[in-house]
C-alpha cells in the first residue's frame, strides 16, 4: 500500500493506566519515589498498571471508511482519542494526515457555560476554522442541528439529544479529511439518527475517511469497507464488515470461562480464514444452474455452502443439520419468490434447561440482517428440556426475497438456572446459503419484494 493513500498509521500503539487504590496513593507515587531515590533504596509503585491498549498496529486508507468494533471497556475510545490527540500514547506511534473532526463523547469540546451559538465558534476554532469561514457556515451548522432558539442558552441547560445535533452539525460543516464518531449517535431520536447516517453516507461518498466505534452491527455492515475487532486492549482481528461482526459475536456470547480460548481462536486464526474473508459462499457458478422462476420448479446445488459459518460456544445445547425444505418435501437452495418454504435443523441438550425458544434469521451477502423471528414471543413462553431431549425445529416462511444470494442464522436462547436472565445457549452463524432464482421481468429493485402496484395518469 503506498504511503501516500494512507491517512491514518498506527504503529506497536500502547496506552497504560495507573489505578490507585485510595487518592492518597497518588499524593504518595509523587513524593515518596523520589526520596526513596535520594536515599538509594528501592523505589516501590503505589499503583495498579492498567494497559488499555497493547501492540496495536494497522492503516486506514484515503476515503475508506473503517468500523471498529468490541465489547464494553476493551479500549475502543481510547484509541479513538489517541488517534485525534486528546490522549497521548504511552508505546508507539500514531501519525495522522489531513483535519480530523471528532465526536468522541457527549458533550467533549463544549463548555457548559457557553452559549450553543459560542460554543459553535469554540469547537469551529479548535478544529481549525477561521471565524470568517464559521461565519459564512453557521446557518448551515444552526438548519442541521435544528436546536432553534436554544442556540442562545447555556449548553449545560441541553438535553443529551439537542447537545448530540449541535456537536454532529459541527464536526460535519468543517469539511474534515478524516471524521471520527464513538457511538456518540445512539443518543439521538431515531428521525436525527438517519439523517445523521444519510450524512455519513455522503460524507464517505466525498472520500472522506471515517472511523466509526457503534456496537450496532447493521451500521457497521452498511456503512464499512472494512472492521477492526478490539478486545481487552489488544486488536484480534481485521477484515470484511462480516467476517469481523460473525467473530465479535462469538466472542460477545461466550461463557467467561471459555471466552480466552474464544480470544485464541480469533487472535489466531485458520490459514484459511484469509479466503473466507473476501467471500462469502463457495465458489460455484452464480445463476448456472438448472430450473428458473419460469421453469416453476426449485434447484439444489450441493456446492452452495458458506464458506463464513461461525458455531459460538454452546452453553448445554447444540444446533445441527440445517437444511430448506419445499412445502413438498424437496431439498432446495435455489428458490422461488412467491413460494412458502420451511427451514429446519436440530437441537441437542446436554443439561436441563428452562423457557427454551428457537430463532432463525435471513441476512443478505454482506450480512445485513433482513428478516428472523422467534418460535415464542416471550422468554417465558418457552419450553424446559431435559439431558438427553433432542428439538426438531421447523420455521415457515413467504420468500418475498428478490433474486441474489442470502444467508440463515439458527439459535436457541433461554435460562440456565431458574431467576437468571435468558441467555444465547447456541448460534450458528452462516449455518446455510440459498439464491433466490433469476426473474426475466421484474420491476421489484433492492431486497424485498412488497408486492407493489403502480398506477400512471396522464392528463391530455
Amino acid at each position: 500500500m503506498s504511503s501516500k493513500n494512507i491517512t491514518i498509521q498506527v504503529r506497536e500503539l500502547g496506552k497504560r493506566f495507573e489505578m490507585y487504590a485510595e487518592p492518597v496513593d497518588r499524593l504518595k507515587q509523587m513524593v515518596l519515589p523520589k526520596l526513596h531515590r535520594i536515599a538509594r533504596r528501592d523505589a516501590r509503585e503505589y499503583f495498579k498498571e492498567f494497559w488499555a491498549l497493547r501492540d496495536v498496529a494497522f492503516d486506514v486508507r484515503r476515503g475508506e471508511t473503517v468500523g471498529i468494533i468490541g465489547r464494553n471497556g476493551s479500549g475502543k475510545s481510547t484509541l479513538l482519542q489517541i488517534i485525534c490527540g486528546t490522549l497521548a500514547p504511552t508505546t508507539g506511534s500514531v501519525e495522522v494526515k489531513g483535519r480530523v473532526a471528532a465526536l468522541l463523547e457527549l458533550g467533549a469540546g463544549f463548555n457548559p457555560e457557553f452559549t450553543g451559538r459560542e460554543n459553535v465558534f469554540l469547537s469551529g476554532l479548535l478544529y481549525g476554522i477561521s471565524e470568517r469561514e464559521l461565519r459564512d457556515r453557521y446557518d448551515a451548522i444552526l438548519d442541521f442541528a435544528e436546536i432553534g432558539d436554544f442556540i442562545d442558552q447555556p449548553v449545560k441547560t441541553y438535553s443529551s439529544g439537542m447537545m448530540v445535533r449541535l456537536a454532529f452539525s459541527v464536526a460535519i460543516n468543517v469539511d474534515p479529511d478524516i471524521l471520527v464518531i464513538d457511538e456518540a449517535l445512539s443518543v439521538g431520536d431515531e428521525l436525527f439518527q438517519r439523517k445523521c447516517f444519510a450524512r455519513i453516507e455522503s460524507i464517505r461518498d466525498s472520500g472522506t475517511t471515517i472511523l466509526f466505534v457503534s456496537h450496532a452491527a447493521g451500521a457497521v455492515i452498511e456503512l464499512c469497507d472494512r472492521a477492526l475487532l478490539i478486545d481487552a486492549g489488544e486488536l484480534l482481528v481485521e477484515g470484511p464488515p462480516k467476517f469481523v461482526i460473525n467473530r465479535y459475536h462469538k466472542l460477545l456470547y461466550a461463557p467467561a470461562d471459555k471466552a480466552p480460548l474464544v480470544r485464541e481462536e480469533i487472535r489466531r486464526p485458520h490459514a484459511s480464514d484469509e479466503e473466507h474473508a473476501s467471500k462469502s459462499v463457495a465458489d460455484v457458478p452464480g445463476w448456472d444452474v438448472q430450473g428458473s422462476e419460469e421453469a416453476g420448479s426449485e434447484t439444489f446445488d450441493p456446492e452452495l455452502k458458506p464458506t463464513s459459518s461461525v458455531e459460538f460456544v454452546s452453553r448445554g445445547a447444540a444446533i445441527s443439520s440445517p437444511s430448506l425444505w419445499t412445502l413438498g418435501g424437496k431439498q432446495a437452495n435455489g428458490l422461488l419468490r412467491g413460494r412458502r418454504y420451511r427451514y429446519c435443523f436440530d437441537v441437542n441438550f446436554s443439561r436441563r434447561l428452562h423457557h427454551v425458544r428457537f430463532g432463525m434469521l435471513i441476512k443478505s451477502i454482506k450480512g445485513l440482517p433482513i428478516c428472523g423471528t422467534m418460535s415464542e414471543p416471550r422468554a417465558l413462553d418457552g419450553i424446559d428440556v431435559k439431558e438427553g431431549n433432542v428439538a426438531k425445529v421447523e420455521f415457515f416462511f413467504d420468500c418475498m426475497l428478490n433474486p441474489g444470494t442470502y444467508f440463515m442464522n439458527a439459535g436457541v436462547f433461554g435460562v440456565e438456572e431458574l431467576g437468571d436472565p435468558e441467555t444465547l445457549l447456541h448460534r450458528v452463524s452462516d449455518a446455510i446459503a440459498f439464491r433466490v432464482l433469476p426473474i426475466s421481468e421484474n420491476a421489484s429493485t433492492e431486497i424485498v419484494d412488497f408486492n407493489c402496484d403502480s398506477m400512471v395518469q396522464l392528463d391530455g
